[in-house]
């Protein structure tokens, strides 16, 4: 069998291989790792056999952590998911999964005696069970749809099972006589979504658990076509049991077609098991009426309260994310972040005694976290250069999940007060990281056109000699306002660029959260303003320096950032020695009739070309197509075919473009990735590609 290289490991198997015996030594699955680092320096091979940390989950008495990791097969081209268990100190870390399966998802279920999962052993994603060992391990559903995600009631005599309910009559069940058709009638806008043909819907069903078994299921949104859990990025944390284990709150955008393409508005339900009855708690009365992305809700542990996070404005998808907290006696909602912390909220939980709730957010380049009580009372907890990912309780600690420009992901233990002890639980890819020098990271303030001030994150390359002179790229932030925080990124990684000796630097333009609301808004209805204006500056800025190569130049992005990188090449005013565009688009105008998620160019572009009002006069002037005439720098175009929010038609057009203008450019398109690429040896093409055409064109 193959052995799956990983970070300070070989894992045998993959998901469509023979299986291991659950009895195999740990030590036969685990060895030492096959990636050696030349040079000390980061590479794309060393990057993809990292592992990458996922969901934590804490046993009821807070003794045992359970988590999962994902590793990657760059020779087989797959991922296999796996879990892992260590005692809440860190210590006795050891891997559960010792079969081929792919398991996910852990829980823990009978007062900590068991552990429910996702498995695909049996064929198809059910749920399982083990002991906390991996011993003893049972199916305990056999649903003939699969189960997508699973949440077990507070009593655990039921169980919500995510399940895809068909949504669209076939070609070939409505013409069986063309079985062999591959056309698609569409009759209605939501056709696809980011990634997938919609002809299913996931549905929440309520089965029931004996403690053996998990059997039947009704499904609490029957009869319709909705998403429950919400597509692209929804799981079971959009559901939630009361603590009676008598309603399940959950997170709906009941709209379909047109309706669904043009809006945000998801509302959170409570569902009464008992009677079947839904209410509607974002829209209660005018007063608490909420028309924006209400998702991810939660019962406090005293059942007095449910919390949840709460957009205002409908179509508006990077509106400030706030903490809603409702009195579930009095109905009474309050947005309790939503005045002391001027950013999102990003993952949040509550605290035992219910009177308040610790989350994450971004402010300034890093996301902290905090706590707030319900009145309002804003406590940061952590500092320093991170970004802290997810939170939750250990007991009277935090455990969460955190990383930076310079480390993966990792978990941690927390105290649960401001500048406590922090204790790092795992270091998953320190057998790899070892091996690897890494560049300095540090912070630079400039100013706009405007007088504003801009932050920068500047990474240097290992060995970092001042008196040199060093290539430098300009890292346009996608989103649009996706924080340029402490991330670690297994394709837009810093470090790899750094290690290929080239200084990076990445701003917080306009437009980017973490620096207050009206910063964040200042991008929408003015793509080619001042957001343009404050990438120009700080790479201005920093060319100051004297050990900045002004005469070898890059600038790249994708997303907006890929946008921003077509939209340059047409103002740079020879600037740059090359640009990288991923993802981005081209033609603005084609833009808005081509995607699918209609809120957002409705938002941010103002509307279709042919309405006239303040934004549309800013946006549509400024689609780079219209300045390919001033196009004089070599450009590479990167783009999935499965990309149904920005089209890879986008790449396309500009690639033409270039070439018929005769600029030198290159497209690289991947027919079977989506607006990412996941895929190992994708992924490595695309690194491959990305430094080739760098160092082709500026060093």
């Amino acid at each position: 069998m193959a052995a799956i290289a990983i970070s300070g490991a070989a894992i045998t198997g993959c998901s469509d291989a023979p299986s291991v015996s659950t009895q195999t030594d740990a030590a036969e699955i685990i060895g030492k790792s096959s990636i050696k680092v030349e040079n000390g320096r980061l590479t794309p091979e060393a990057l993809w056999a990292m592992g990458r940390i996922g969901a934590v989950s804490v046993s009821p008495d807070a003794s045992k952590v359970v988590y999962g990791v994902s590793y990657y097969s760059v020779p087989q081209n797959k991922s296999h998911h796996t879990l892992h268990i260590m005692q809440a100190d860190g210590s006795n870390q050891t891997l559960l999964t010792q079969t081929a399966s792919n398991e996910s998802g852990a829980v823990w279920i009978k007062n900590g005696t068991k552990i429910a999962y996702l498995s695909n052993a049996s064929g198809s994603s059910q749920v399982w069970e083990m002991n906390p060992d991996g011993t003893e391990r049972k199916q305990l559903s056999n649903s003939e749809k699969g189960v997508d995600g699973f949440l077990f009631s507070p009593d655990e005599k039921s169980v919500i099972l995510i399940q895809q309910v068909p949504i669209k009559e076939s070609t070939a069940e409505k013409y069986p006589d063309l079985p062999l058709s591959q056309g698609v009638i569409i009759d209605d806008l939501m056709y696809k979504h980011w990634d997938e043909w919609l002809t299913t819907a996931p549905h929440p069903f309520i089965a029931q658990f004996d403690g053996n078994t998990i059997s039947g299921g009704k499904d609490i949104l029957e009869g319709t076509k909705y998403d429950c859990p919400n597509r692209p990025f929804g799981g079971v944390e959009q559901l939630a049991w009361s603590n009676d284990s008598k309603k399940i709150a959950y997170a709906c955008v009941k709209k379909m077609g047109v309706e669904y393409t043009k809006s945000t508005d998801t509302d959170i339900y409570l569902y009464n098991t008992e009677d079947g009855s839904s209410v509607n708690l974002c829209k209660m009365s005018e007063a608490t009426s909420n028309y924006g992305y209400d998702t991810a809700p939660t019962f406090s542990p005293d059942g007095t309260h449910l919390a949840w996070l709460s957009m205002k404005r409908d179509g508006y998808e990077s509106d400030q994310n706030r903490l809603c907290v409702m009195n579930i006696a009095t109905g009474e909602q309050s947005y309790i972040s939503e005045k002391p912390f001027d950013s999102s909220v990003d993952s949040y939980c509550w605290a035992p005694d219910s009177k308040s709730l610790y989350f994450t957010g971004v402010w300034h380049g890093a996301s902290m976290i905090y706590n707030i009580d319900l009145a309002s009372n804003l406590t940061k907890i952590t500092s320093g250069n991170y970004d802290y990912t997810s939170v939750s309780m250990l007991g009277d600690k935090l455990i969460a999940t955190r990383q930076s420009i310079s480390e993966p992901t990792d978990i941690y233990t927390l105290e649960a007060k401001a500048e406590g002890k922090i204790t790092q639980l795992t270091a998953e890819n320190k057998e790899i990281l070892d091996q690897i020098e890494r560049g300095k990271v540090e912070a630079r303030w400039c100013k706009s056109v405007d007088g504003k001030q801009i932050l920068s994150w500047v990474i240097y390359p290992p060995k970092f000699d001042p008196n040199k002179k060093y290539p430098t790229l300009l890292f346009c932030q996608g989103g649009p306002q996706s924080p340029v925080s402490q991330f670690w990124s297994y394709r837009w990684n810093f470090q790899i660029m750094a290690a290929n000796d080239y200084i990076v630097i990445a701003p917080n333009r306009r437009g980017l959260p973490g620096f207050g609301m009206e910063w964040n808004e200042a991008i929408s209805g003015d793509y080619g303003g001042l957001c343009m204006q404050d990438l120009f500056a700080a790479i201005d800025d920093f060319a100051k320096e004297p050990y900045v190569d002004n005469d070898r130049l890059g600038c790249v992005g994708a997303s907006f950032g890929g946008y921003t990188a077509m939209w340059m090449a047409g103002h740079h005013e020879k600037r740059f020695k090359a640009f990288i565009a991923h993802d981005g688009f081209f033609n603005m105008e084609q833009q808005y009739y081509e995607t699918e998620e209609s809120w957002f160019t409705n938002w941010d572009l103002g509307g279709a070309p042919y309405e006239k009002n303040e934004k549309t006069k800013n946006s549509y002037p400024n689609s780079p197509h219209r300045f390919v005439e001033k196009w004089d720098t070599p450009i590479l175009l990167i783009h999935g075919d499965r990309d149904y929010r920005i089209l890879s038609s986008q790449s396309m057009a500009a690639f033409n473009a270039a070439k018929l203008r005769g600029v030198p450019a290159q497209l690289l398109l991947f027919p079977d990735e989506n607006h990412w690429v996941l895929k190992p040896q994708n992924g490595i093409l695309w690194q491959r590609t990305f430094f080739a055409w760098l160092d082709k064109w500026v060093k």
